[in-house]
């Protein structure tokens, strides 16, 4: 099953999904964006094209955040500072993403409190005037609520 996409305004198609969902065609360019291989995830069958370890979250952030939604606002604010000296990996990101439809992949099971969330919103501020993901994330929770119920 397809996740609702994220359009930004120059007609790019960026979405978000666990790397643990199944691969489809629909994903266009799967690209992991955390730190550390998913665990328990095997190399041959997560169908990841690119893994950007440039653009997590440092060591010490990831593991000052370890997902603690309380700490979600400071995580986002620091995690921006961080990719603010990310422009060259950015940049590869955006490039792709003019390509074609990408697929930013994380392992966590919190699918609104995560880096690509954060990731994404950058990608949008910078592309389309600081559109909300909102739309994006409801689709992720839609998506975990169906295949939770099969």
């Amino acid at each position: 099953m397809a996740l609702r996409n994220r359009k930004t305004s120059r007609g790019t198609t960026i979405s978000l999904k666990r790397a643990y969902a199944a691969p489809s065609r629909e994903d266009g360019t799967r690209v992991l964006v955390d730190r550390i291989w998913p665990r328990g995830l095997r190399k041959e069958s997560a169908g990841i094209d690119l893994w950007l370890k440039d653009l997590a979250p440092s060591t010490d952030l990831r593991r000052w955040f370890h997902q603690d939604a309380a700490r979600w606002p400071a995580f986002r604010r620091r995690y921006r500072a961080e990719l603010a000296d990310k422009g060259e990996p950015l940049e590869r990101l955006r490039h792709l993403a003019s390509q074609g439809h990408v697929t930013l992949l994380f392992a966590s099971a919190d699918v609104e409190h995560n880096n690509a969330v954060v990731l994404l919103q950058v990608l949008q501020a910078r592309t389309a005037g600081a559109e909300p993901a909102q739309r994006c994330l409801r689709g992720l929770r839609d998506y975990q609520i169906l295949t939770a119920k099969k």
